[in-house]
């Protein structure tokens, strides 16, 4: 029988906006005086897992979370950045560029053709919509990312960490906390499981940019060649994408013993602490949360193009990929799981109003609360 400990291994799911949750959840967690051994998470999770590992407070990870910018709006709003000017070879070789040209205007020598398609492109690139119609159709996102990696590597050069272009290796030996963040390769059509014993020299601000890539809104990543291998395999310009695509929960991670398990994790010992998973629940209700005002219905995706279909799409379809669940592990070991409320809550809704943040905040709190209060510690 496992003796009685304070220590966790923490299991973070991934949920875009919704993971604002685990900011009250940490907070309760640490008041009750415990603490963390590994920390695995996916996108939201990853990122959670990584301030965590990184020696964040559950204080501190509120102070991030409420941020602003000098307008006055969430400073996670600006996740969602329209990409810059793409370089010339990047539109030459573009599928985009190929379809324009072929439309031939009549009576239009080809020569003159030609000139026209370059200059009436360039004025289109000069538009943030279309360069997010563009990033859409290249880089298989609306977004560029590029705000996310600025803040991510901020904060974890902050309190004299410099830990900003740190690989992994090194994240490791100077924190001594084992992290692990989900991504999924879709070229090879797999998982990967991004720690110091998989992936050394790969960033860690950029295994969570990886992490948090939700297909179609942020472009996907192109391993490089400069971050190593996988697990001893090149996944140079391999296409790598957010981690919930296959796993969203990984909870079997920190539980499995089968060998591919340990292979990745480590062989840590089981008795050495007890295990939580953190799962976002969308069926659950989020006391006193305020909906989105009327004129407030697509918060969360860019004012300018809440008007196309296809962003109404890639939202349903981020929020329903996004309720996937690990079913099987999740059924069983229940009681390791806590479940927090997130019911209303748009993954993509990083300009959520004060109220709605500081009631999704509260619901998490009260979840870990009600959770050790039914499930003591053993």
């Amino acid at each position: 029988m496992q003796e009685s400990t304070n220590q966790y291994d923490l299991v973070f799911e991934g949920g875009g906006a919704k993971g604002i949750v685990f900011v009250g959840a940490m907070q309760e967690f640490e008041s009750r005086g415990y603490t963390s051994r590994r920390l695995i998470g996916t996108s939201a999770g990853a990122i959670t897992a990584t301030l965590l590992a990184a020696r964040y407070t559950a204080e501190e990870l509120l102070d991030a979370t409420m941020e602003r910018t000098p307008n006055g709006k969430p400073r996670f709003s600006t996740f969602m950045d329209t990409p810059e000017a793409f370089s010339e070879r990047a539109i030459e070789n573009s599928f985009t560029f190929d379809v324009f040209r072929s439309i031939d205007i009549p009576l239009v020598p080809e020569w003159m053709e030609k000139q026209l398609d370059q200059r009436i492109f360039n004025q289109l690139m000069k538009l943030d919509i279309y360069r997010e119609i563009f990033s859409f159709v290249e880089r298989g996102g609306l977004y560029a990312g590029n705000k996310f990696l600025e803040w991510i590597r901020e904060k974890l050069n902050a309190k004299g960490t410099n830990l900003g272009n740190a690989t992994l290796s090194e994240f490791y030996q100077q924190n001594q906390k084992d992290l692990s963040v989900v991504a999924s390769d879709t070229t090879a059509q797999e998982m990967l499981v991004l720690n110091h014993r998989t992936a050394p020299q790969c960033p860690v601000a950029w295994a969570v940019r990886m992490s948090m890539s939700i297909p179609f809104v942020w472009q996907e990543v192109l391993w490089k060649r400069e971050w190593g291998t996988y697990q001893n395999q090149d996944l140079t310009g391999h296409t790598i994408v957010d981690g919930g695509a296959l796993s969203n929960f990984p909870l079997d991670l920190v539980i499995s013993r089968d060998k591919e398990v340990l292979d990745v994790m480590g062989n840590t010992d089981p008795d050495g602490a007890d295990t939580l998973g953190l799962l976002i629940d969308e069926s659950a209700e989020v006391p006193n949360s305020r909906a989105p005002a009327d004129d407030d219905e697509e918060s969360g995706l860019a004012s300018h193009v809440q008007h196309l279909r296809v962003v109404r799409r890639i939202k349903r379809l981020v929020d329903t990929m996004m309720q996937a669940r690990d079913k099987q592990v999740i059924e069983a070991y229940q009681d390791k799981v806590c479940r927090l409320p997130a019911k209303g809550y748009g993954t993509t809704e990083f300009d959520m109003s004060d109220a709605r943040m500081e009631a999704l905040i509260e619901a998490g709190r009260n979840a870990i609360q009600k959770f050790f209060s039914q499930t003591p510690p053993v």
